[in-house]
């Protein structure tokens, strides 16, 4: 459903844009070039993001992005760790979204187990997700925002985004670094206050979201400084690999939650917002809009919150519950060897991707059996949508390079891994 409108057409607004660029690559006429530094430590590139910059005045001539600054070597350590024991280190991939990540990267894992979560399991798994999402997209709207002068609006998102802070230590009795999610489950059930306290949360935000849209969707600073500025067409979306709001700002209808249903996504009613031109304006408009859906989604999750158990039923692999390993000498046993050896995992290989806030999370796991992954791949949103920025800077005047990046709303943390 198109949820986002522009008085544009889009294969004009995409060759006015592309135009200034093609001029400046094939000629020096307009003068000598100069070679300029943005980033690693830009305020603007949100986070270690190095940018070289070849500007022929104050227009920009080619673009080269300098990434690895953060490099870790998450999926090496993931290869030496039991599968368990590598959920904190996806806290920090999308550190925006922690609690999203861990339930992509345990989703991968019990794939290739052929587990099945209970409903109950997979509903709290939804509004983890769901509540990343809207977590994720406040911080980017609020950052998007701050980078054009908006700064009131980044109070507004960071107040609201506290409060949703509030929830995730309620939940998880941790803020930032979650790791709230197992392989096979939850590491506990829903406190009581909880779902009284997110109920509470949903009634009041929407409200709050909508300040935010009444100060920038008609402002005209605001406007002039993102409509027609950075345009990815569908096809270059597509070329490129963009997947979430990028992919959809640019007019392509894709959602794993609706193309690849995960979680009984199926069973909820919510809209897919994408744009009509894909410029700055048209993702900051399907990010605001996927926020309202995300309430939907929630609020149907509330409402629908079955009961039973939260983790899978595999006596052989899966932990015995916390009281028995306290009370009984087998249990105990049993818990020991599965947090010393690990899950006994199967040969084969999957691979698995969710829609995070910031496009498609995939884990490839090459098992050769037992309790660590032989090889695993992280297919990281952040990393795929910098790709297209080569192809979409040239032609742009420099002041709007922190529109375009706020735009993409990226994170280095995924991006380099």
């Amino acid at each position: 459903m198109a949820l986002t409108t522009h008085e544009l057409n889009a294969p004009d607004t995409v060759a006015r844009a592309t135009q200034g660029a093609e001029d400046l690559v094939g000629s020096d006429l307009l003068g000598e070039k100069l070679i300029l530094n943005m980033g690693p430590s830009h305020p603007a590139t949100h986070g270690v993001l190095r940018l070289v910059l070849e500007l022929d005045g104050e227009l920009i001539a080619k673009v080269t992005p300098d990434i690895g600054y953060l490099h870790r070597g998450d999926e090496k350590i993931a290869e030496n760790m039991q599968y368990n024991q590598f959920v904190p280190y996806t806290d920090r991939l999308d550190y925006l979204a922690p609690l999203a990540n861990n339930v992509a990267y345990a989703l991968a894992v019990e794939k290739l187990m052929g587990w099945e979560l209970p409903p109950r399991g997979k509903a709290i798994r939804v509004i983890c997700c769901e509540m990343a999402r809207i977590s994720s997209h406040l911080l980017g709207l609020g950052a998007f925002a701050l980078d054009l002068g908006a700064m009131t609006v980044f109070l507004y998102t960071f107040t609201e985004r506290e409060k949703l802070y509030n929830l995730i230590e309620l939940l998880t009795g941790a803020r930032f670094t979650t790791s709230y999610t197992r392989i096979g489950g939850q590491t506990r059930d829903l406190p009581e206050t909880f779902l009284p306290q997110l109920r509470d949360f949903l009634k009041q935000f929407p409200a709050r979201l909508d300040e935010s849209d009444n100060m920038l969707t008609r402002n005209r600073i605001f406007v002039d400084r993102t409509r027609d500025i950075g345009v990815i067409s569908g096809e270059q979306a597509l070329d490129y690999g963009l997947t979430g709001p990028n992919l959809r700002g640019s007019g392509i209808d894709h959602d794993l939650r609706k193309k690849h249903p995960y979680l009984d996504y199926q069973n909820y009613d919510f809209d897919i917002p994408v744009g009509s031109v894909g410029d700055c304006y048209d993702r900051y408009l399907v990010r605001l809009e996927e926020m309202r859906q995300s309430v939907r989604i929630l609020e149907q999750a509330i409402d629908k919150l079955p009961d039973g158990p939260i983790n899978v039923t595999d006596p052989k692999n899966f932990p015995p519950p916390k009281t028995a390993v306290l009370t009984k000498m087998e249990e105990l046993i049993h818990h020991f060897i599965i947090h010393t050896e690990g899950i006994d995992a199967p040969p084969g290989e999957v691979y698995f991707g969710a829609e995070n806030p910031k496009g498609e999370l995939g884990f490839y796991i090459n098992s050769r059996g037992g309790g660590t992954p032989h090889r695993l791949k992280i297919r990281a949103p952040s990393f795929c949508n910098l790709s297209v920025l080569p192809a979409i800077l040239p032609g742009h005047m420099m002041s709007d390079i922190v529109a375009i990046l706020g735009s993409l709303d990226f994170v280095m943390g995924e991006c380099d891994r």
